[in-house]
């Protein structure tokens, strides 16, 4: 680091000079201004990290009692994309005399695979411009001075992403009552998994599942609503078994925030879908409610050609809704097909007749509702969570990339951190022998030496207290990791 400071006094300071000179000319060129003190620090940066981590290689090449058992191979220059901009630096490979194996100890060290060109908070911004926008911006995103990492590369990373399990914020609630809201996007693909492996019949959509549990409907300052204490699961769930594993994730998230001997009900709303109404089987005190809006939609659509007197028609079926007679809802529709002559309207009114009489039981759930408050908003958040990014526009998914992406989106909307994401895919690595205790001062780091002074050999005898406390935290870090490699 001092040799960074050092040359950045000599050599930036002298252009940051020049930034300030070149300004006072004309003080309109901010953004000139503002560039160039950006790329001076940034300079100043990438060089102050690849010394950090040159200085680590340096002690390990140094000091053979930190790598007991391993030899100089040879040094190599590497790059490496972090937030900051890429920083190229020299590490060096070692060579364990007794099993033959050859690595970069730095790498060890910083529990980095040597093919790793991308660091972790670089990745992090990758996921939270890829979520928002496009593979290709998110690749652009990977630094705050741009990256040139590829789209296949992004595209790489999000397929390959696992999602922890959504958990409760606060400690177990007590309420007797939740509401979920459920509905699907239908969102297009390109392809399965490879280009050219949709065959005919084209089965070319997919349908991203939305569920959000919450606790009921508060109104902000400007008067809109808004959900009290939603948690969102999401992605591609097919067939009879993912369904079960959909409801049976929501379930395990309920378990755990609230207290389930005290829950009286828990209203499933939806538009009617199988697999919102298969989650009462899943779910205990569950009980489906018809979303309003869909039986509305299916009731103007069946009376919708009547003309005059499609007001009255349609009255008649509220009527027989609010009477709770479903036999009086069959005679109407079925009035309704005996005075319509076209196929393409008598098909709207059989639809209609039959999403009725099916829903029926969710439909007076949903009339005797008391809290007028509670509605569904699924339609909404479809919309905003999924639709948005994935099928507003003209795009082409692939099985793979379209759940991985419907579930980047739900983690973002429970406010997930992309870094803490990107810390969740690393696998851990087992701990080497001389690390279970973790040194957390430098007063701690020189007692530790002196703890070790038998293994350290001939270095025994240095008087450690002359150290600086930096290179002790150094040598110290090093040899809790390197030992027993």
């Amino acid at each position: 680091m001092n040799n960074s400071i050092h040359q950045f006094s000599e050599e930036g300071v002298k252009k940051l000079s020049k930034v300030f000179e070149s300004y006072t000319e004309d003080l309109t060129k901010i953004a000139e201004m503002v560039q160039g003190v950006t790329d001076e620090v940034v300079n100043l940066g990438v060089s102050i990290i690849a010394e950090e981590w040159e200085s680590y290689d340096e002690l390990l090449r140094k000091r053979k009692d930190l790598r007991p058992g391993w030899h100089i191979v040879r040094k190599d220059a590497v790059v490496r994309t972090t937030s900051l901009g890429d920083v190229c630096y020299e590490r060096t490979l070692f060579k364990n005399v007794e099993t033959g194996v050859s690595c970069y100890l730095l790498d060890q060290l910083m529990q980095l695979d040597k093919h790793t060109r991308i660091t972790e908070d670089a990745e992090a911004r990758i996921l939270e411009e890829a979520v928002e926008s496009s593979y290709r911006k998110g690749g652009k995103n990977a630094s705050i001075v741009g990256a040139d990492i590829t789209k296949e590369t992004v595209m790489n990373k999000i397929h390959a992403l696992q999602f922890p399990p959504v958990k409760p914020t606060e400690e177990k609630k007590q309420l007797s009552k939740l509401y979920i809201d459920a509905d699907e996007d239908h969102v297009s693909l390109q392809y399965l998994e490879k280009k050219g492996d949709i065959k005919k019949p084209r089965q070319n959509t997919v349908m991203p599942y939305i569920a959000y549990v919450y606790e009921g409907i508060d109104v902000e300052e400007d008067g809109r609503p808004k959900l009290i204490n939603p948690k969102y699961f999401g992605g591609i769930y097919e067939g009879t078994e993912g369904v079960k594993q959909f409801w049976d994730e929501v379930y395990e998230y309920i378990e755990k925030a609230y207290d389930t001997d005290a829950l009286k009900i828990i209203n499933i709303n939806g538009d009617g879908a199988s697999w919102i109404k298969t989650g009462v089987k899943y779910i205990k005190q569950a009980k489906f409610v018809l979303d309003k809006y869909h039986m509305h939609k299916y009731i103007v659509a069946a009376t919708a050609h009547l003309k005059d007197s499609k007001e009255d028609a349609r009255a008649k079926i509220y009527r027989a809704i609010h009477k709770k007679k479903k036999y009086m809802a069959e005679e109407v529709f079925d009035r309704i097909l005996a005075i319509t002559e076209e196929e393409n309207r008598q098909k709207a009114v059989l639809r209609a007749k039959g999403y009725i009489m099916e829903n029926w039981s969710g439909i007076m759930l949903s009339m005797a509702g008391k809290d007028e408050k509670v509605g569904c908003s699924a339609e909404g958040h479809v919309s905003h969570v999924y639709s948005d990014r994935m099928s507003s526009r003209p795009l082409g998914w692939c099985h793979t990339g379209a759940d991985k992406m419907a579930r980047l989106r739900i983690y973002r909307q429970n406010k997930g951190n992309m870094l803490e994401l990107v810390r969740y895919q690393k696998k851990p690595l087992q701990m080497a022998v001389g690390a279970e205790e973790i040194i957390y001062s430098s007063s701690d780091m020189i007692a530790a030496e002196n703890r070790n002074r038998e293994r350290l050999g001939s270095l025994a005898d240095i008087p450690i207290y002359s150290i600086p406390y930096s290179q002790i935290k150094k040598i110290a870090a090093l040899k809790n990791h390197i030992w027993g490699l």
